[in-house]
């Protein structure tokens, strides 16, 4: 049977709304029709299943155990303790009792029934969140830098990202109406959405906002970001524009391919919202809509020219940008532990495996969190590195957090064994991804406990080494900047990537493709020997191999568009757990 194109589905969805009100009242199946499944993305969630009974499900002639991923739209990441509560009771009664901290800085559910859908969305917006273009082809959850340590800086670039969001939302009532029983308007699905239209973008598009010299965001993966530029005084004077990053590729088709962002001027604050709606309108106007792998904005980009595009943003803006102003950034992982504020409040940022937050035998990462939500002043910050801050912790509670923290081992993956599990990431995968050829989430921690004693023996224990695994070529865990990458083939098989920096600036390439484990370690050995025996001080692994011609840049359009920096001292070289 043939199903309708995305963009069909998509004019003719009467703004959104298709047949979800019929299907979520539909009590023979658990799943949703194909259209409906491609609409509830746009209203943040997709129907999944459990792979790991899938098989037999089939042998017994039921229907797959469908369930559903909610992801919440929270731009920059922030939370109140009374939403951590809130969120916490979702997971507990709707979900699967678990937080995951997903890598566009918010969380998501799973393991939500469809009969539950509704329930959930409502306790959702209870908690003054919502879910709104979480999904779908439009502007996704907009990223801002979380490291408190620039704290006016931090406050400015977090408003922006509120800002970005807030004004690139579908004007459409859909959501209202399905998810919070609020009345439906005279003319419901015939709203006028000047940005969108009725077809919307031809894919997701993603935006950024990062604070140098702390690239946390990636602000180059996204298809649009902000890269903030300092007054001289602590506030800010503008941001330099990135266009046409994007991590997304396909084994074995040369036309997907990942991209890092063009850096292509500066523009003031007044400016940003008409270059942002400029490149969102190009990309609605120029997008391939025939050919949904080849619809990211950069891909649009290599099609037309980088010139052309640029030249469409701004007489779409109405102004010229400036030429960009200098920046430097040092890394793009996330400072552990301790950190005091320019307010002299506190910050603790706890590494989370995966961004899986769970009550798990030893370790129940849940309830404690639940009780220092109870007690916590401040707020809660989520990374997109899938880690998490306790922030704004005066000095006098400081004592009372940690103690919460210690007693339920919220902070043992500070002191992993190796640094690279610190800080390493992975996409969920199996068992509810359906795009997952191979296992991310699941066995990252089997993975780097195998790594550990060739680090060790090698003096590398505690050097920064940025691991990132993706049971899929989608690239969810931005997989492409990881120094060291396993990219799922097959069950228990992997691409092997390396070669990206630890500063987000530079692709990683294939090294070894379709290999397994055993195989993957026996590539890694030498390499790392060769590193821990003739680094230079401060040099990172990914920026070694190229030194030492040990791999080559990857065939990739913009491998190139950011040079190296200048070398660094070792106490400039990454960020180390602050105590």
């Amino acid at each position: 049977m043939s199903h309708p194109s995305v963009e069909d589905i998509k004019t003719s969805s009467r703004g959104l709304r298709g047949t979800l009100l019929e299907g979520l009242a539909d009590p023979v199946t658990g799943s949703l029709s194909f259209e409906d499944q491609r609409l509830v993305k746009f209203h943040g969630s997709y129907q999944q299943d459990d792979r790991d009974i899938r098989d037999e499900r089939r042998r017994q002639k039921l229907e797959p155990a469908h369930q559903f991923m909610i992801r919440i739209r929270a731009p920059g990441g922030v939370f109140t303790p009374q939403q951590w509560l809130k969120l916490d009771a979702i997971a507990t009664t709707f979900a699967n009792h678990s937080l995951r901290i997903t890598t566009r800085q918010t969380f998501q559910f799973h393991g939500i029934i469809k009969r539950e859908l509704k329930a959930t969305m409502q306790a959702i917006q209870a908690a003054a969140l919502d879910t709104v273009s979480a999904c779908g082809d439009v502007n996704r959850n907009v990223l801002g830098c979380s490291n408190p340590l620039q704290s006016r800086l931090h406050a400015q670039v977090h408003d922006w990202a509120q800002r970005l969001s807030l004004e690139f939302l579908p004007k459409t009532r859909a959501y209202y109406e399905i998810w919070l029983d609020q009345e439906k308007l005279a003319d419901s699905g015939a709203e006028e959405d000047p940005l969108y239209g009725t077809a919307y973008l031809p894919r997701k598009f993603k935006m950024a906002v990062a604070v140098p010299p702390i690239n946390d965001v990636d602000v180059f993966a996204n298809d649009f970001g902000l890269i903030a530029v300092d007054d001289g005084a602590g506030g800010l004077a503008g941001f330099n524009v990135s266009i046409g990053g994007g991590m997304g590729a396909s084994h074995g088709d040369a036309k997907t391919y990942p991209r890092l962002g063009n850096v292509i001027g500066f523009a003031t604050p007044e400016q940003v919202l008409d270059i942002a709606r400029a490149a969102l309108v190009v990309q609605r106007d120029l997008g391939d809509r025939v050919e949904r792998k080849h619809a990211r904005f950069k891909y649009t980009i290599d099609d037309h020219g980088l010139d052309a595009i640029v030249a469409r943003m701004q007489e779409v803006a109405g102004f010229a940008l400036q030429p960009a102003r200098p920046f430097h950034f040092e890394h793009n992982g996330d400072r552990y532990g301790w950190v005091e504020g320019e307010d002299g409040r506190w910050h603790l940022t706890l590494s989370i495996p995966s961004g899986r937050i769970a009550d798990r035998p030893g370790a129940p990462h849940l309830t404690g969190l639940r009780e220092i939500a109870n007690v916590h002043r401040g707020q809660f910050r989520v990374t997109a590195n899938q880690n998490l801050v306790i922030a704004d912790v005066p000095a006098g509670e400081r004592e009372r957090i940690e103690a919460l923290v210690r007693n339920h081992g919220l902070d043992a993956e500070n002191r992993a064994p190796t640094a690279l599990a610190r800080t390493a990431m992975a996409c969920v995968a199996l068992p509810t991804c359906a795009l997952a050829m191979a296992e991310a989430e699941r066995y990252l921690p089997d993975f780097a406990a195998r790594l550990q004693p060739l680090l060790e023996q090698h003096g590398l224990a505690e050097t920064p080494i940025l691991l990132r695994i993706s049971g899929c070529p989608n690239g969810c865990s931005r997989p492409y900047l990881g120094e060291i990458a396993l990219v799922g083939k097959a069950p228990g098989r992997y691409n092997l990537m390396l070669g990206a920096d630890h500063r987000g600036q530079r692709l990683n390439t294939l090294y070894r493709e379709n290999i397994t484990e055993a195989q993957i370690i026996e590539a890694l050995e030498p390499l790392l020997a060769r590193y821990g025996a003739e680094r230079t001080p401060g040099e990172g692994f990914g920026d070694f191999l190229h030194r030492a011609g040990l791999v080559a840049l990857p065939a990739y359009p913009t491998h190139v568009q950011v040079l190296l920096p200048p070398a660094r001292t070792p106490a400039a070289a990454e960020p180390a757990a602050i105590a």
